[in-house]
């Protein structure tokens, strides 16, 4: 089964559950505010995604950032910032059944998924 990592509240979450919805693909969700970040499901994310790719420095969490968390971002400091506050992860992250995980969502992402 197909786990989605989102946060309830994110459009584009929202947007991509209503597409595996109306292909009717089972999935489950891992809601990163509500059930939270462990450093073992970040490692697990990160084997599959690089760490650049999944953090986001769009988002406002990043933005309300102290300066100094900001600069020089290494792979330790990008880890521990992503673990004190998972809405840095970009989302949704989508892990298939083959165990790849998808970044973000845009429209036409999932076509080639089945349910």
């Amino acid at each position: 089964m197909l786990t989605l990592y989102a946060i309830k509240s994110c459009d584009t979450c929202r947007k991509a559950r209503k597409v595996l919805d109306h292909k009717g693909i089972p999935y489950k969700v891992h809601d990163l505010r509500e059930d939270g970040l462990s450093a073992a499901l970040l490692e697990h994310i990160l084997h599959r995604v690089p760490l650049m790719k999944v953090l986001n420095t769009r988002s406002t969490t990043w933005r309300e950032l102290p300066e100094e968390d900001k600069q020089d971002v290494d792979a330790n400091k990008a880890r521990r910032l992503i673990l004190a506050n998972p809405t840095l992860l970009k989302r949704p992250l989508l892990e298939t059944n083959e165990g790849e995980i998808l970044v973000g969502y845009r429209d036409g992402d999932y076509d080639k998924l089945q349910g």
